[in-house]
């Protein structure tokens, strides 16, 4: 690929010494040297490496030729902000030469923007180190966020992912404060009063965004490896701010048990001597899988067994898998370069639910990936906009676009629909062949289909080849006749309205077809044609995609779909997940009619599992959001919303059971929140009277963490502008780690529009001075609030106006870090159903610079026309049908 706009090749990077001194917190600026030894591969008067923000002082070369060593200093510098790069000019050419040392002395800064080296704001839950740097509202941790491309924000690199080296790193901080990095700690000796150099041992060879580190008021609790490693069990810890540690005892659970887990999967050991977790106040993402050091978000790390959710419990464990699954596949072998994200990406995430369910069969996880996961990718690669597995990254502003759904659960849903074609077995020993032959290096997808190809003896890369390279993927019609069905596959969108240059591709689609005549299991066939018709079909009962490893939407005839809705002992709990799920998307797009998926939704009545469930209310809150502007509609959907979850939340109850199985909590806050939403009279009542209690008397009628969420939500809608106040003061004062992302969430459910217009729109974007920060939701957490404000038919209009009035605030405030633009115009813009709104959003953009977020901005823009479509096609029908059955 020519077109991606990288490094000249003329210094190619071995190992870095990088050591940071002169920590600074009045001006939150530091010093670094970095010696870069490396090989000069061609003659060349100039050095250009990565870097932003920050500020080159000196330059010196010194070159080995066979006899002799020259050095050339250089105080010549330009430096270019855009391409994010600096060219080093000496004085005269330098030879090539197998051996040169390069040595930079710079300034940065320690930002607030969550990338690059940066201080995070915190309330310390224990009294802090008397160093700990800290003004009237925040004490601050340092830690560093790189990937992908912002370890050129702390020192001066090659930054890019197949310029791999061995890094030593060593930093000076204060006496009384911690220091962590890749690798264990090799010597700490004092240095001016007060501080210490802490050194860490050299790192094996990788890539500069998995380089890290931290420097904080940290303390820890620690396990170790049931396996040995070199005649040692590594150790695990777990780092916090002081007062925390105890809350990251459920992550300490899982991660050495996960570590031997992989190490035996993959059939290598786990390549490091330690394995460290840092909780990180304030983080973009979830999680980064620094080698040897993963950062985490708070929510996605700590847990209290008194305050925090269950939900948290299955998050914690599947992202601490995730992040270990990298540590081979990530950290070890390496993607060539960004476009190949979903290598590091889709893997981490299959592997993550592998190792889960190994350590939690009873918890469903498969099931809950084809409802939370393969649905989210369904719908983004549904749209025109959508992008190609393997997508063109030009430079560092396109990449930050593409750790999306497409890269981690379009990724991993070809990873499950590979894995369960050749078996899983055989897939982690084609895995193992891939990660011992390109150990400590880059490789691209070509090597990883050769390694299963080699491990199955098939030819995966035919499978494959259009599942990666080309956008989208099919929807099979089904017709019948008697005995035989015919299947053809063509291209789904959303918008319904595909055109045959949208419809070029022909994929290979595994079937696993239940139902053929005299066969009582699944029967492995694939369709690699346009169209097929299969013989030997039972006319009473027949599926495609059992099991729904297939990524693929199934458009069945509408009284199959009917039929299939009586049969539901025939099918398993991700079959039911998936049909609802087909169905909800075929009505979207007008393949099907929303009548089909109602009735098929109608016999679910006695369902009592959370997965199967929340695909069904999932479902019914798309079409609750797009033809609930009209309140017959909205009614008869409330009442026949009601009527699905009846049996099981009776028997779910307010209160939990002792020894209650995991999904069943999860169940009962998400059937009683339901409730409140969709107007339940008595269930309504019962929150508000909790919540009555609580605010009389928090110490004496504290509410159950799984219960907060529907008392919250009913708070809201019962005394908006009083609760609003009283959550914004939980917010600011809880001691639940998951309390302020349930307070927002709440908040976001307000449909007072004087409430959001003066009080929540100035909570979520005050770009205020740092002094009254504490009236503000900070940028990591910002997407939470405009999230719910999306789906609010009251707030979305408004929050729209807000940041359209007031762009170049907004921008302002997240400017140091182009992903939580992006983030935003995500979360907050698609949802409008309307052509109106979505000319107006064309319009607004169309004068703007929108490079960092264009691809999402197309994507939203697909969504809106989409939802604009089926509400225009859809509505009397949906009337229609509510009215015939009894709902309005």
């Amino acid at each position: 690929m020519t077109d991606r706009d990288i490094l000249p090749d003329t210094f190619k990077p071995v190992h870095y010494d990088l050591v940071i001194t002169d920590l600074d917190f009045k001006t939150w600026s530091y010093k670094g040297t970095v010696t870069i030894e490396g090989q000069l591969t061609k003659p060349t008067t100039e050095i250009v490496l990565n870097t932003l923000e920050l500020k080159l002082l000196s330059s010196k070369i010194e070159v080995s030729q066979s006899k002799n060593d020259q050095s050339w200093e250089s105080n010549k510098v330009t430096e270019d902000t855009k391409s994010q790069r600096s060219t080093i000019t000496f004085p005269e050419q330098l030879p090539t030469s197998p051996k040169a040392s390069l040595t930079i002395e710079f300034t940065g800064e320690l930002n607030h923007d969550m990338a690059g080296f940066y201080r995070s704001q915190y309330k310390p839950a224990a009294p802090a180190a008397a160093s700990v740097p800290h003004d009237d509202e925040f004490h601050y941790m340092l830690s560093t966020q790189f990937e992908s491309c912002d370890a050129r924000r702390a020192f001066p690199c090659f930054d890019e992912p197949n310029l791999k080296a061995t890094f030593d790193f060593a930093i000076e901080i204060p006496e009384d404060q911690v220091a962590l990095s890749n690798m264990p700690v090799r010597e700490t000796k004092p240095t001016t009063q007060g501080k210490k150099l802490v050194s860490f041992e050299r790192s094996p060879i990788m890539s500069t965004y998995l380089l890290a580190w931290a420097v904080g008021d940290f303390e820890h609790i620690e396990a170790f490896t049931d396996r040995e490693y070199n005649g040692k069990k590594i150790p695990v810890r777990v780092y916090t701010t002081r007062g925390l540690k105890e809350q990251g005892q459920w992550a300490l659970q899982h991660a050495p048990k996960i570590i031997d887990y992989f190490s035996e999967q993959f059939e290598i050991d786990y390549p490091l001597p330690k394995s460290d977790i840092l909780a990180v106040h304030e983080f973009t993402h979830g999680a980064m899988e620094n080698w040897g050091l993963v950062t985490y978000r708070m929510t996605a790390i700590l847990f209290d067994e008194k305050l925090s959710e269950a939900r948290f419990r299955n998050r914690i464990a599947y992202v601490v898998a995730h992040e270990l699954a990298h540590q081979w596949f990530g950290n070890l072998v390496t993607m060539d370069w960004w476009d190949e994200l979903w290598l590091n990406e889709g893997f981490a995430t299959w592997a993550g639910w592998l190792a889960t369910d190994h350590l939690h069969p009873d918890w469903d996880v498969w099931p809950q990936f084809i409802n939370e996961g393969m649905d989210q990718a369904f719908s983004l690669d549904a749209v025109r906009s959508s992008h190609p597995i393997q997508v063109e990254v030009r430079d560092a502003l396109d990449v930050n676009q593409i750790f999306d759904k497409i890269s981690y659960l379009k990724g991993c849903s070809m990873i499950r629909m590979l894995a369960s074609h050749l078996g899983v077995k055989t897939f982690l020993k084609g895995i193992a062949i891939y990660l011992k032959k390109h150990q400590y290096s880059n490789a691209k997808t070509e090597a990883l289909w050769a390694a299963l190809s080699e491990a199955s003896g098939i030819d995966v890369n035919t499978l494959m080849q259009n599942w990666i390279e080309k956008v989208g993927f099919p929807v099979l019609t089904v017709t019948e006749e008697d005995q035989k069905i015919s299947v053809k596959q063509s291209r789904f969108l959303s918008t319904g309205d595909v055109k045959p240059e949208d419809d070029q591709t022909i994929w290979w689609v595994p079937l696993s077809l239940k139902g053929k005549t005299g066969s009582q299991g699944i029967e492995p066939l694939a369709l690699t044609t346009k169209e097929s018709t299969i013989d030997g079909v039972s006319n009473d009962f027949y599926q495609l995609n059992a099991g729904a490893t297939g990524f693929y939407r199934v458009n069945y005839p509408e009284s199959r779909l009917k039929r299939l809705g009586t049969q539901l002992d025939h099918l398993t709990t991700e079959d039911k997940i998936f049909i609802i799920g087909s169905a909800a998307d075929l009505a979207f797009s007008g393949h099907a009619t929303t009548a089909a998926l109602l009735s098929f939704i109608q016999g679910l009545k006695q369902e009592t599992h959370y997965r199967v469930l929340s695909q069904a209310l999932d479902s019914l809150n798309t079409v609750k959001s797009i033809f609930g502007d009209d309140e017959q509609v909205k009614a008869g959907l409330e009442k026949f919303t009601l009527e699905i979850i009846d049996n099981a939340l009776k028997k779910v109850g307010w209160e939990g059971k002792e020894g209650e199985d995991f999904n069943t909590g999860l169940l009962r806050k998400r059937l009683l929140l339901t409730a409140v939403a969709n107007s339940h009279e008595e269930i309504r009542k019962g929150a508000f009277e909790r919540w009555s209690a609580y605010q009389a008397n928090p110490e004496q009628s504290p509410i159950p963490a799984n219960l907060r969420a529907p008392v919250y939500h009913s708070a809201i809608v019962t005394d908006p502008s009083k609760a609003v106040a009283a959550l914004k003061k939980e917010w600011y004062t809880t001691p639940a780690i998951d309390g302020k992302e349930i307070c927002l969430q709440a908040l976001g459910r307000t449909t007072d529009v004087e409430v959001i217009k003066n009080v929540l729109l100035p909570f979520l974007f005050n770009a205020s001075p740092p002094a009254a920060a504490a009236d503000s939701i900070p940028g990591a957490d910002m997407h939470i609030l405009s999230a719910m404000f999306a789906g609010n038919r009251v707030a979305r209009p408004l929050m729209w106006a807000y940041i359209r009035d007031n762009w170049d605030e907004f921008t302002g405030k997240l400017a140091g870090n182009p992903i939580l633009v992006d983030r935003m115009i995500n979360v907050s813009l698609p949802q409008f159903n309307d052509s109106e709104s979505l000319k107006e959003i064309e319009n607004f953009f169309s004068g703007k610079d929108t490079k960092g977020f264009d691809r999402t901005l197309e994507q939203v823009k697909d969504k809106i026309r989409g939802r604009a479509a089926y509400k225009a096609r859809d509505a009397a029908g949906v009337k229609q049908w509510l009215v015939s059955n009894g709902y309005a």
